[in-house]
């Protein structure tokens, strides 16, 4: 995970693009995060799930929220979001698996779909509609701009949406002990959450957390739960070891991402030898920044695990914010060698080749991104870095067609027709890049006339 602009791994995401003059400071933003360990270790536990439910694990999408509320919701066909504020206040990997294995009973009952009639020409249709589209899409990379707003009667309209009936709420807990029954795990991690959010009816509704307010929970739920692990020969069941390491890993890490230096190391303490707390000690040393404590942590780490790509990354962050690319290079090489499937470390990988402004290597950047963007196309700081990969070797039409692809992602349509246009005067006709910029021509112009005619 990174903290500066230009090189996050656990980064801020352009969520929505809103109407010129609708930003003001006093209204709610909401931003997503980007870490390749997180959201793998939450598909590596929530895959069981979605199999058992009958869905392709592949085909549903993880969001991160960067919120500290307890939340999390599906949206928008198979999207699940979770609050960074769910995942640091879960106690243990089961609490978690409950929660997914809830949400994924909202998927499989078709809830979505029947509410999704209720959403039309709504406000929240536009705005669900950016967070899932354009603005999610829009994975600029950059720090800077991560943050976004959603207008106050807008997000009211939202939490409307996302409100499930208690009807369906009990639904979804059945679903869920199905599933987890089926895939040999207990139910009292889901237990456990529903008692959590059953403490939080006692507080005034302001300071409820949005889960609640969005999933009821009645006694009747958690009766339901009780008389589930009464039942079930799955109940005495406990999580997998290597389920719940990981998840003390990125729980450690969000926690050291999202609290205070001094806040990280007073809860993860020097000489506490858990993996989990060296990891935070580490993370928390490099944001303060102290590079004389953080890097030995590190190190230590991976003589211990030689191969966790996640080390090697978090060791490269550290020496490439701190403007050490010759050094950080082999250490995202080493990452990328152990996990060359992952979109987000090929792409930090090919960020660190190019800023090396070393003509040897922008081969090999270009590689690393379009391997990147064949998983993730939807990311414009991808598009980003290719254009100017390609820029540095003088080829200008796929350098540009490159950047009209980035336009098109951050909703710049009329930047999106006019780089497209330009792209495919430099690209031989019909050629792959050609017809590329072609259709990013025609989007961009059926965008543009869609705005014009108010749809």
């Amino acid at each position: 995970m990174k903290r500066t602009a230009k090189t996050l791994a656990l980064l801020l995401i352009v969520s929505l693009a809103l109407p010129s003059g609708a930003m003001s400071q006093s209204q709610p933003r909401i931003s997503f995060l980007r870490d390749a360990e997180t959201e793998n270790t939450i598909r590596i536990v929530a895959t069981p799930l979605f199999r058992a439910a009958g869905l392709s694990a592949e085909g549903v999408r993880v969001f991160l929220v960067n919120d500290k509320s307890l939340n999390a919701f599906v949206a928008g066909g198979q999207n699940l979001f979770l609050n960074t504020g769910l995942l640091m206040r879960a106690e243990d990997v089961g609490q978690l698996i409950g929660v997914i294995a809830h949400e994924t009973g909202h998927i499989a009952g078709g809830h979505l779909s029947r509410t999704h009639s209720q959403l039309q020409n709504t406000a929240a249709a536009s705005i669900l509609a950016m967070v899932l589209g354009a603005g999610v899409g829009a994975a600029t990379g950059r720090g800077d701009v991560g943050t976004a707003l959603i207008l106050g009667g807008q997000s009211s309209s939202i939490r409307s949406f996302l409100q499930y009936s208690r009807d369906q709420e009990g639904q979804a807990d059945q679903a869920a002990f199905s599933f987890l029954d089926k895939t040999g795990q207990s139910a009292r991690g889901l237990f456990e959450f529903l008692k959590i959010l059953e403490d939080q009816e006692l507080l005034n509704i302001e300071r409820q957390d949005p889960y609640l307010r969005t999933h009821p929970i009645t006694q009747e739920r958690v009766q339901a739960a009780a008389a589930h692990i009464a039942r079930s020969p799955n109940s005495n069941a406990q999580p997998r070891p290597e389920y719940d390491a990981m998840f003390q890993r990125v729980r450690a890490k969000l926690f050291a991402y999202i609290e205070s230096v001094p806040t990280t190391l007073a809860r993860y303490k020097d000489g506490d030898p858990r993996v989990e707390a060296r990891y935070a000690r580490a993370f928390a040393y490099y944001r303060k920044p102290d590079l004389g404590m953080a890097l030995p942590l590190i190190d230590g780490l991976i003589q211990e695990s030689p191969n966790d790509p996640y080390f090697h990354e978090l060791k490269g962050q550290m020496l490439f914010e701190n403007g050490r690319a010759a050094e950080a290079l082999p250490a995202y090489e080493k990452a990328v060698s152990l996990l060359p499937n992952n979109a987000l470390l090929r792409r930090d990988l090919a960020h660190v080749q190019i800023e090396l402004n070393d003509e040897s290597l922008l081969d090999q950047a270009i590689e690393n991104l379009r391997m990147s963007l064949a998983r993730e196309r939807d990311t414009s700081s991808a598009w980003r870095h290719l254009a100017i990969a390609y820029g540095r070797q003088g080829k200008t039409g796929l350098s540009t067609v490159s950047l009209a692809e980035e336009a098109l992602l951050q909703g710049k349509m009329r930047d999106a027709r006019g780089l497209a246009e330009r792209a495919q005067r430099f690209l031989e006709p019909n050629t792959p890049a050609w017809l590329q910029a072609q259709d990013i021509f025609d989007a961009a112009d059926r965008r543009m006339k869609e705005i014009k005619d108010g749809r």
